[in-house]
């Protein structure tokens, strides 16, 4: 709810209208005490003072500067079960300056590429759903 409301009040007023934004939230089926609350947020006389408000509470986590990875494929070990296994090294640094380097498993590595996949296909499938269309 806290992520509906937020981009709403990114967008501009113009670029939607208050019918169809309820509509929409009909859509996503959100109680009807909710869509008042909701549309009296965005659409209120209130907006001006919420926008800067969350302009200036917003917390951010680091972002990612760099990312580096590669392949490692353990030839000698200690470990018989991991010889010849390859494992995936990934490093990252983060805007806040700290960097993290840590080891992938292949399967692990498979499944985070598969989620990935699914989070982008949803956010296409999102996109297309008319409350996030700019209307004239």
């Amino acid at each position: 709810m806290y992520t509906l409301l937020r981009e709403a009040l990114r967008l501009p007023l113009s670029t939607f209208k208050q019918e169809v934004f309820k509509e929409d939230l009909k859509e996503l089926r959100i109680p009807e005490d909710f869509i008042v609350d909701f549309s009296s947020v965005v659409f209120g006389n209130r907006r001006p003072t919420s926008e800067g408000t969350a302009l200036i509470q917003r917390s951010r986590l680091p972002s990612i500067q760099d990312f580096k990875w590669r392949v490692d494929v353990a030839i000698s070990t200690s470990s018989l079960a991991r010889a010849l296994q390859p494992s995936i090294l990934m490093m990252m640094k983060l805007s806040d300056g700290t960097a993290h380097r840590f080891e992938v498993p292949v399967a692990k590595f498979q499944e985070l590429r598969y989620n990935v996949a699914l989070i982008l296909k949803e956010m296409n499938d999102l996109e297309k759903r008319s409350i996030l269309k700019i209307q004239d």
